[in-house]
């Protein structure tokens, strides 16, 4: 392949690799959907490309539409029953960042919410939210009618606005929250968990990585003893973590999230979603697997003193 093809690839590969991670809710499978659409770029003939960054658009949602379907089809991933990744901020697969829709759609609860709509539906929908393309060409990325595109976010946006109310936070006082959240569940005080709770709060974890399917409470009660039960050190949680780990408080996915690092690695991470001056959902990831890539970024972070130096 000549270099100015590798070029323009790489000109767009960050882009591609949002949209990818949108549409996967993984760094790792994004990253593999990209570079087989950069085999592709290589094997075709790009003479007959007449738009490069349509063509790569449409085959990496193809590529993350198969992937979908492919694991639903094996049961490997029922619907809604997976994690997504939390990445750090900064992180180039977080962008576009520029509108409030952009960043909400990269957010975790609303990734988590994304694993509910049928993989067309989610492909609709991430590419007019968060890449505002026209109706027409989604329509051609998908190889649906203009209807069915505009049927297909519709739908999508009534189901997560069924789950998802409010609109942007102030991060400073999003962060205050959560610092405030934090010192309570720490400290075992139950009722003021509770009262930092919306009524409709809902927390999602992983069971510190040991579960195979996403562990769901609703009801403040429940929520807030998951939490402060997730957050009171024992001797067996340090021994699963390799250590005491130091608690900072960093945004994750455009959220404040609290992560929890031994020796410099990140062994575990919960954000929250703030609406209203009180906590809506927490989701909680500690598989190791899923938390490649946000290590990788901690190591080159300049994180400032922890909120809990030794937990």
């Amino acid at each position: 392949m000549d270099t100015a093809a590798v070029e323009r690839f790489e000109a767009g590969r960050a882009r591609l690799a949002s949209l990818a991670y949108r549409l996967l809710g993984s760094a790792a499978d994004a990253e593999d959907a990209v570079q087989d659409a950069f085999l592709r770029w290589q094997a075709a003939d790009r003479e007959r490309i007449d738009v490069p960054e349509a063509w790569l658009t449409k085959v990496v949602t193809h590529l993350c539409l198969d992937r979908l379907r492919s694991a639903r089809a094996r049961h490997e991933h029922p619907a809604g029953d997976r994690l997504p990744e939390p990445l750090l901020e900064g992180d180039p697969m977080l962008g576009p960042a520029d509108t409030f829709a952009q960043r909400e759609s990269v957010s975790l609860a609303v990734l988590t919410l994304m694993e509910r709509l049928s993989p067309v539906e989610r492909a609709a929908y991430v590419l007019r939210e968060a890449f505002a393309y026209p109706h027409a060409e989604i329509a051609g990325i998908l190889d649906i009618t203009e209807s069915a595109s505009q049927q297909h976010v519709h739908r999508a946006r009534r189901h997560l606005a069924a789950e998802r109310r409010g609109g942007e936070v102030d991060p400073d006082a999003a962060r205050r929250i959560v610092e405030e959240f934090l010192a309570a569940a720490t400290s075992g005080r139950t009722e003021r968990l509770v009262a930092m709770l919306t009524a409709d709060v809902t927390a999602v974890s992983d069971g510190a990585g040991l579960a195979r399917r996403p562990l769901r409470y609703t009801t403040r009660e429940r929520v807030a003893s998951h939490l402060r039960a997730g957050f009171r050190p024992t001797p067996a949680k340090r021994r699963l973590a390799g250590g005491s780990p130091a608690l900072y408080i960093a945004p994750v996915n455009g959220s404040p999230a609290v992560v929890a690092v031994v020796e410099g690695r990140v062994v575990g991470a919960v954000a929250f979603d703030v609406r209203d001056g009180k906590v809506a959902s927490v989701h909680g990831v500690a598989a190791a697997a899923r938390l490649t890539r946000l290590d990788a970024a901690w190591r080159r972070h300049d994180a400032g003193a922890p909120f809990i130096g030794a937990w």
